[in-house]
């Protein structure tokens, strides 16, 4: 049975990009979702067969859903059949401070933009061992 992991980034060169790193992991199926609340819906009716996700920070808002991987990775972590799921976040943001508050609030990895797609899916795959 293979693994399946969501890319949830609202940039289809981004997302594409990520898909073909991470699609060179033996046994990954990936799946791309463009925003948040899609991807809340998505995990929701995956029934927890999740193995990671991989999610930029800056995401467009829907309806209310939060609005940035931050919020989507305090939302995956409260619940209890994510709690262990890895998360990759990926931003654009300079903010020096990030990479801590991503680890802080539950994320396993942090990339900041530009990034190495080869050096996300080394580190997805050092997870999912």
């Amino acid at each position: 049975m293979s693994k399946l992991v969501l890319i949830v980034e609202d940039s289809e060169t981004c997302a594409e990009t990520l898909q073909i790193a991470i699609e060179l992991i033996p046994g990954v199926e990936v799946r791309s979702i463009q925003s948040s609340r899609a991807a809340i819906s998505f995990l929701n009716d995956c029934n927890g067969e999740i193995a990671a996700v991989v999610t930029d920070l800056n995401l467009p808002q829907n309806g209310g859903a939060p609005g940035d991987g931050l919020d989507l990775i305090r939302r995956l972590r409260a619940e209890p059949r994510f709690a262990q799921v890895p998360i990759l976040l990926i931003s654009g943001d300079s903010d020096p401070g990030l990479s801590e508050r991503a680890l802080t609030q539950g994320a396993n990895a942090f990339f900041a933009k530009p990034y190495s797609p080869a050096a996300v899916r080394r580190k997805l795959e050092q997870l999912l061992c």
